[in-house]
């Protein structure tokens, strides 16, 4: 690898960590983004030299540049990479390059739950003295980072699939956690061009790869299917895992509590040990027993880690806590999709004689017309839904395709209360207050400024703004 890298928008949650991975192992760092943030800050500690805003000066002469798939052709530091003649890599590429000098090279990938599983796969790893490199899509908030450069055995990663991108990977073990059609503005064909994605980069794997399976989903057990007919390159090999079913891995006897929930996992039908989460929901019991069983797999002392899965208390922006005022309690959520949307307000279910408001910022117009149907199907477990305008994420409006339209219809599919609220974070903020009320739980869903809601609402309780009795 070369010893100088400049990443463009290195104010991702993403691009932060890869850079932050290269710093902890002495290469040379800079970077631009739009606005400075707490993850520019960190890598800044780190000692990366950061620009706020693009220009074709920030870019060094000698350096390999990195953009991720937001970037165009037409930013100032693009154009003079292209210029130059300088490399111009996508992120992946760099995790990739990063991976192949792993010894044993761990990837979580599926529709949902990548973030969640890389996370606590890395903290459990980490806590148990492991000493494990990891590159995750999220902060884990009781270890402070989204990335660590580590010299043991073990590197853990989040792989990607929405851009296609998920078959320059080798892992020597990869978690199949679910297969769902989504980001349907690349995956023209939907799931199908989604498994075709994934049998390519099953082909890829390590010599006696293992994939790690849940065939409780169906997208996930069409794959396996397809690989019982044309089986694995490399030595590679399936091992499923599921909840009550006949698989290699199985979750049973699962007792939800209000604060926390325990399984059984048996390995080949022998009780391995009782497991216990403080995370809420079914989702993340595959998570965690996906975690634990890629752990299992891959010769890892299970004493060192079990005890490590209650202390886990999620990822940044998975149902997080982010304030409480006047007996409110407000939550951030990355949820985008109808079935993790679905997943994180299945959970709310736990909060006894609450008043639960969904907040939902729909993020990219392709994917509300793709799946519009699917989304008037996600918010049963609530008592009130808002949406508010949708977060473009750079795409161009589609006729008919708005968030006052979905509202409409949603109200009729659903008895529940539902109403469009526009504008910006703020505004939605500034609109919802006076209507809380002691006792309100609301979530906010979404990939884009809904995290900022949590923010806005807390900075008006701080004014003394009074709410609903």
């Amino acid at each position: 690898m070369k010893k100088k890298y400049h990443f463009i928008a290195i104010g991702g949650v993403g691009m932060s960590g890869l850079a932050k991975y290269l710093l902890q192992k002495g290469y040379e760092v800079s970077g631009s983004d739009i606005n400075d943030s707490k993850y520019v800050q960190k890598v800044r500690e780190l000692g990366a030299k950061v620009y706020i805003g693009h220009d074709e000066n920030n870019v060094p002469d000698d350096c390999v540049v990195v953009a991720s798939t937001a970037i165009r052709d037409n930013n100032p530091e693009i154009m003079k990479a292209k210029r130059l003649g300088l490399p111009i890599w996508h992120r992946s590429d760099l995790l990739a390059e990063i991976a192949k000098d792993e010894e044993y090279f761990i990837g979580f990938s599926g529709t949902h739950g990548k973030t969640t599983t890389s996370g606590l796969c890395s903290y459990v790893m980490e806590k148990a003295g492991l000493k494990p490199s990891y590159v995750v899509g999220g902060m884990i908030p009781e270890l402070d980072t989204n990335a660590n450069a580590a010299h043991d055995k073990f590197f853990i990663a989040e792989l990607d699939e929405s851009d296609g991108t998920i078959v320059k990977y080798s892992p020597n073990l990869v978690v199949v956690n679910n297969l769902e059609p989504d980001h349907l503005d690349f995956y023209k064909n939907g799931l199908e061009s989604i498994l075709e994605t994934f049998e390519i980069f099953l082909s890829n794997l390590r010599e006696k790869g293992i994939v790690l399976a849940n065939t409780d989903n169906e997208g996930v057990k069409r794959l396996v299917k397809y690989f019982s007919e044309a089986p694995l390159a490399h030595n590679a090999r399936f091992v499923t895992y599921s909840i009550g079913g006949n698989t290699d891995y199985c979750a049973k006897n699962i007792n939800y509590a209000e604060d926390f929930t325990t399984f059984d996992i048996l390995y080949k039908g022998e009780l391995q040990t009782t497991l216990k989460i403080c995370l809420k929901g079914v989702h993340n019991v595959y998570n965690s027993l996906a975690v634990w069983a890629s752990l299992h797999q891959a010769g890892v002392d299970m004493s060192l880690v079990n005890s490590h899965f209650a202390t886990f208390c999620g990822m940044g922006r998975r149902f997080q806590k982010v304030g409480e005022f006047n007996g409110i309690a407000v939550y951030d959520d990355y949820a985008h999709h109808p079935t993790e949307i679905k997943a994180t307000l299945s959970s709310s279910k736990s909060f006894k004689d609450k008043n639960v408001i969904a907040v939902f910022q729909p993020h990219r117009y392709t994917r509300l017309q793709n799946l519009w149907n699917d989304f008037m199907k996600a918010f049963n477990d609530v008592d009130r839904v808002i949406v508010t305008d949708v977060y473009a994420a750079s795409e161009d409006p589609i006729e008919g395709v708005n968030s006052t339209a979905f509202t409409s219809e949603l109200k009729e599919k659903i008895d529940i209360p539902c109403e469009h609220i526009s504008g910006d974070m703020k505004e939605v903020a500034r609109k919802l207050y006076p209507e809380l009320k002691s006792g309100d739980i609301v979530i906010g869903l979404g990939a884009g400024t809904i995290t900022n809601l949590g923010k806005e609402l807390l900075a008006l309780s701080k004014e003394k703004i009074g709410v609903g009795n």
